[in-house]
């Protein structure tokens, strides 16, 4: 069982930086792969970025070059740094917990409940 908390959302004006924390329990943390998904204002959920337990990562292509997914396994903590955001960014991010770097959120077994990140234009 892993029990996923993020923090770090907030308001910031569009080009601007933040970075997401997702702290877990468990004792099997650095055997997971860990990945960000999020979901804007009546839109499904999607993928952002995800790591693997090698630390391989695998970005969605509308992110990549701004988004850094990073874990650290001593503090059972994954973290999203993001900048140059953008209005389109804007969403309820969530990180989540499960099995092989993959996009599709059936895999992932365990999930946060969110934390809001809103870009102003």
């Amino acid at each position: 069982q892993v029990q996923l908390v993020e923090s770090g959302g907030g308001l910031v004006q569009a080009g601007g930086s933040l970075r997401l924390s997702c702290a877990a329990s468990g004792r099997t943390f650095s055997t997971y792969a860990l990945g960000w998904f999020r979901q804007p204002p009546g839109k499904e959920r999607e993928f952002v970025a995800a790591i693997d337990s090698d630390g391989i990562t695998y970005y969605a292509v509308s992110v990549r070059g701004r988004f850094t997914i990073s874990r650290d396994n001593a503090e059972n903590t994954v973290y999203l740094q993001m900048i140059s955001l953008k209005a389109e960014d804007t969403a309820v991010y969530y990180c989540a917990a499960g099995i092989g770097l993959t996009r599709y959120r059936s895999n992932y077994a365990y999930w946060g409940q969110g934390t809001q990140v809103t870009v102003s234009s």
